[in-house]
């Protein structure tokens, strides 16, 4: 597409979509890429930004007061064609408003400011999240990206594998396939210690998830290939998923998760939902550092 806005730093290239500020593409400078192929076969998304909401509502509907809205799987955000507020040779921001649109929906006043930067082999990401209006906001926000796998460098798909910064012994959250809401029945985790195997199989019931996670970093990658370092600081929940058999891998660091099933309470008392007062922002960081085969 050529209205995908680039940046670099030398070693790396991103390009990013101003159609949901969406990262498109992550280069390296011998032409590895570390991103999705978006084959129309599995899933054509690259790394949609979610918000208001993460996942799916109950009958894609939530409660405030005595006020009923209807929102779409993941927001709407991710919709949306957000205003280029700066742009460098490795910098850009974009920018999201609230709409009379999007107020029907999601009544209240936002500011949106998401920033890329590259700055040698590390690509850093920030979601500013504003409550431009009068009234406490509440909300969810998660990253979404896919990354290539198998990863650039020669190692088998079969090989590649996570590392978490800290043992994960929780168990692991599903999703009903069906509707999109968070099971209540919990399964035993296959991490092993700090180490998760990957395989097409781990993803038949749709996307792991730990909704506390307890690690902020791990490390994607394999024995003999490329490594991705990833950091999610502010994020206290992680969805990890693909279509089985797809050619990518989502790391998604979230700030909510999926309606439990039969939810039905006020969108504020929502787990993990956040509010915000008048004039507060929240920023939630991801940073993504290539270690090249």
């Amino acid at each position: 597409m050529d209205n995908l806005i680039s940046i670099t730093s030398g070693a790396l290239t991103a390009r990013i979509n101003p159609l949901g500020a969406e990262l498109w593409s992550l280069d390296g400078a011998d032409g590895a890429r570390y991103m999705t192929d978006a084959d129309p076969a599995f899933w054509t998304g690259h790394a949609p930004l979610l918000f208001p909401i993460v996942g799916s509502l109950v009958e894609d509907s939530y409660r405030l007061g005595d006020q009923t809205y209807h929102l779409p799987r993941h927001g709407f955000a991710r919709r949306q064609t957000f205003e280029v507020l700066a742009v460098e040779d490795d910098f850009v921001v974009f920018g999201l408003s609230d709409s009379e649109d999007s107020r029907k929906i999601y009544p209240f006043a936002f500011k949106l400011a998401m920033a890329f930067r590259l700055s040698g082999q590390t690509l850093h990401m920030a979601a500013t999240i504003t409550n431009a209006g009068d009234h406490d906001m509440p909300f969810s926000f998660g990253y979404h990206p896919a990354f290539a796998w198998p990863l650039p460098g020669g190692a088998a798909k079969e090989a590649h594998r996570i590392v978490f910064a800290k043992d994960e012994p929780e168990d692991l959250r599903r999703v009903d396939k069906a509707t999109g809401q968070l099971l209540p029945k919990k399964e035993a985790t296959p991490v092993k210690g700090r180490d998760l195997a990957l395989s097409p199989a781990l993803f038949e019931d749709d996307a792991a998830i730990w909704d506390h996670i307890h690690s902020h970093a791990l490390s994607y990658g394999a024995d003999g290939g490329a490594w991705l370092d990833v950091s999610f600081p502010d994020t206290p929940a992680l969805g990890i998923w693909q279509v089985p058999g797809a050619h990518y891998l989502c790391i998604e660091p979230w700030q909510g998760h999926a309606d439990p099933q039969g939810f039905t309470g006020d969108f504020t008392r929502k787990p993990g939902v956040v509010t915000i007062e008048p004039g507060q922002s929240r920023t939630y960081r991801m940073e993504v550092t290539v270690r090249p085969a």
